[in-house]
C-alpha cells in the first residue's frame, strides 16, 4: 500500500516570489475529470481520498476556481479529526488557508467553502469585479483583486507567497489549472486515474483552456503505483 506521507517529501517551497504549488486531481482512463455536465464523479475509493485528506492537512492553503465551486460545492476541509488535532498542535487551523479563484466575484455566500470547518478563506477577484458582489463577500472571506479582466495568476501566487504560504495545493478544475501549468507556475502534478471510460468532447480534462500549439508542457515521472483498482501517477513539471 502506497505511504500518503510520500507526497510531501518533494516540497522545495517553490521559488524565492511564489509557493511550492502542486496539481491533485482523480480522472478517468480517458483523462476526464467530470461529466459532459461537468459534475463531479466519484473516480477513486478510500484510499485515494485518504491520500488527498493528508497532502491537504500538510499545505498552506488548497485553491481552486470558481467552476468548481459552483458544480461541486466543495468544503475543502480536513477531513481526519487525528490530522485536524495535529495541525491545531501545531498552532494552526484545523483546516489550510481555502482559496477561490473567482473573477467577477460570484461565489455563493451560502456555499459549503463559508459554511463548514474553521479557518481562513480568500477569494481572488479581478478589477473589474461588481463592488457589491466583492463587499458582500468580504464579510466572509479576504479578498486580493489582481488582473483587469480576469485574476493575475502570477501576481496572486506572489502574493500568497508574501502572505506566508510556501505549499499551495490545486483542486482544479480544468480551467484554472490551464491558467496555472500555461504560466509556468505549477511544479508537481498527481494524478488518480481510475478505472473507467466517462467519454464526451466537452467533458473536462485534467486542463482544458486554449491549449498549446507547440512548447508543450513537459512531464518528468517520478512514480506510478497501484491504488485501489487504478493508479496514481506523480510528474514533476519540466520548467
Amino acid at each position: 500500500m502506497p505511504n500518503p506521507q510520500r507526497e510531501k517529501n518533494t516540497d522545495i517551497s517553490g521559488t524565492p516570489d511564489r509557493p511550492f504549488v502542486f496539481i491533485n486531481t482523480a480522472m478517468s482512463a480517458d483523462g476526464k475529470i467530470a461529466t459532459i455536465e461537468r459534475k463531479q464523479t466519484r473516480i477513486s475509493g478510500s484510499l485515494d481520498f485518504d491520500r488527498m485528506d493528508e497532502l491537504r492537512a500538510t499545505s498552506d492553503a488548497i485553491m481552486v476556481g470558481i467552476g468548481t465551486v459552483l458544480s461541486d460545492n466543495p468544503s475543502l476541509t480536513v477531513k481526519s479529526k487525528e490530522r485536524r488535532e495535529k495541525r491545531r498542535s501545531k498552532g494552526l487551523f484545523e483546516n489550510p488557508i481555502r482559496i477561490i479563484v473567482d473573477s467577477m466575484a460570484k461565489t455563493p455566500v451560502d456555499s459549503d467553502i463559508f459554511k463548514k470547518g474553521e479557518g481562513k478563506r480568500i477569494i481572488a477577484v479581478c478589477e473589474n469585479a461588481p463592488l457589491e458582489n466583492i463587499l458582500e463577500l468580504s464579510e466572509l472571506a479576504g479578498i486580493i483583486s489582481t488582473g483587469q479582466k480576469r485574476v493575475d495568476l502570477v501576481k496572486l501566487l506572489i502574493e500568497l507567497k508574501k502572505r506566508g504560504i510556501n505549499r499551495l495545493m490545486v483542486e482544479g478544475g480544468a480551467t484554472l489549472n490551464w491558467g496555472l501549468v500555461s504560466n509556468g507556475l505549477v511544479d508537481e502534478i498527481y494524478a488518480f486515474i481510475g478505472n473507467m471510460i466517462i467519454g464526451g468532447g466537452s467533458a473536462p480534462t485534467l486542463v482544458d483552456g486554449e491549449g498549446f500549439v507547440s512548447d508543450f508542457c513537459k512531464l518528468g515521472l517520478i512514480s506510478c503505483e497501484k491504488l485501489d483498482e487504478g493508479i496514481i501517477m506523480k510528474w514533476k513539471v519540466q520548467q
